[in-house]
């Protein structure tokens, strides 16, 4: 007889998380945007130029910025959203968080890094299991 299964009925199964994670040279960045100058407003909302241009070297939070946008859409399975959709803000504590098409995104967490040659991101995002 076959052992019962280690998920019955009273209990929920695990909820799925997903996880998206993204590295890229800054220097790359910066010479998309140096060729296409219409890049940086493509992909960053006006918030996050401000951000980055308050900065004294604003090219590595450009690219942490635009790592995260990558890591995001990976953590949610690449489905009907822009990489413009993607909006990383800071919290009074300076930590990421994340708001997509306006809203806030509470389910998904985000790490940002970068040093002058590169930066990377992770994101995880968690589903109910159906």
């Amino acid at each position: 007889m076959p052992k019962a299964s280690r998920w019955s009925k009273k209990r929920k199964a695990p909820a799925r998380t997903r996880l998206g994670l993204d590295i890229v040279e800054v220097d790359r960045i910066r010479a998309i945007a140096r060729r296409a100058p219409l890049f940086i407003s493509r992909i960053f909302a006006p918030e996050e130029i401000r951000y980055c241009k308050a900065k004294k070297k604003p090219w590595p939070h450009f690219a942490a910025r635009f790592a995260a946008k990558e890591a995001v859409w990976k953590a949610l399975g690449h489905g009907g959203v822009a990489l413009r959709d993607i909006r990383v803000e800071r919290d009074d504590h300076g930590r990421p968080y994340v708001l997509v098409k306006g809203r806030l995104r509470p389910d998904i967490s985000l790490s940002l890094t970068h040093t002058e040659r590169y930066a990377a991101a992770v994101a995880t995002s968690g589903e109910a299991s159906p």
